[in-house]
């Protein structure tokens, strides 16, 4: 255990270095942003809103069995690092047009103390309708690929769904909780065996002054499987991670903590993981 912590505070160490060092070359890159309700302009607007972000955190490595039964850190999962944004092409007053990009690189130990293992991309376009200046309803179209990094892989691994998401902030006191909970069926699916998937999360903020706050922030997802894989049912995943925000003039910095289930964490083997996490986050907003 003792050897497990210590390695997790190693890497998180080296992914504060590595994160601080991408900002100076790339300010506003960065990981996928939890959707939320972005206030109205008094008029249509193009392009009027747009994040980044990128992110690095260090994981615990979950276990696996060899051959001769014995049990040893399972090297396929050691960092997990993504970039992108979140763009508003078109704020129409009454709703906005937006897109979405991810790029995940998961990392190992296997060959190389940074060893990519896979590379996943996601991709997103939506169109919403807000209720009041604290709530909306979006419709989305989702995709997703996921490819195996120095590895062979002949097979595509992606899925589409479409579905809808509702938004919603409220505000206790000097804490806000933005909410979002969205469901999609999948229309298109190479080697996945998901029909639909539901999400829901859940992020706290509260300011301590004008620089430094702290946050909390809860996710989970549901998948629902069409029998092809004998002995498979619905999946489940999620994770929880809280931390604190630093606020500069250009953007702001998260250094946080969790766990996390991770669903098919292997693009092949259809097998979940569970790790802790460690890790730090630059973003625009």
């Amino acid at each position: 255990m003792a050897d497990t912590a210590r390695a997790l505070i190693q890497r998180a160490t080296l992914a504060a270095c590595l994160t601080l060092t991408a900002a100076a070359h790339a300010a506003a890159q960065a990981a996928p942003q939890t959707p939320v309700v972005a206030p109205p302009p008094a008029d249509p607007e193009f392009m009027s809103r747009f994040d980044f972000h990128l992110s690095i955190a260090a994981l615990t490595p979950p276990t696996m069995t060899t051959a001769d039964g014995q049990s040893t850190g399972d090297q396929r999962f050691s960092w997990d690092t993504r970039f992108g944004g979140s763009l508003d092409v078109v704020d129409y007053v009454v709703g906005r047009a937006a897109v979405l990009v991810d790029y995940q690189a998961v990392l190992g130990s296997e060959y190389r103390p940074f060893d990519p293992t896979q590379g996943n991309y996601t991709l997103e376009t939506s169109s919403s309708v807000r209720l009041g200046s604290r709530t909306e309803i979006a419709g989305f179209l989702h995709h997703v690929s996921r490819h195996r990094s120095d590895r062979p892989k002949r097979l595509s691994v992606a899925f589409n769904d479409l579905g809808g998401r509702i938004l919603q902030r409220v505000a206790i006191g000097g804490t806000t909780l933005d909410l979002d909970l969205g469901t999609g069926w999948v229309v298109q699916h190479s080697y996945v065996d998901y029909t639909w998937i539901t999400e829901a999360h859940v992020l706290a903020g509260r300011a301590l002054n004008d620089v430094v706050g702290v946050y909390a922030h809860a996710s989970g997802q549901f998948f629902g499987v069409d029998g092809t894989v004998p002995d498979r049912g619905s999946q489940s995943g999620g994770s929880m991670e809280a931390g604190i925000r630093i606020k500069g003039r250009a953007g702001t910095l998260e250094l946080f903590a969790g766990v996390e289930k991770r669903v098919d964490a292997d693009p092949l083997d259809r097998q979940p993981q569970h790790w802790g996490l460690a890790g730090f986050r630059l973003l625009s907003r």
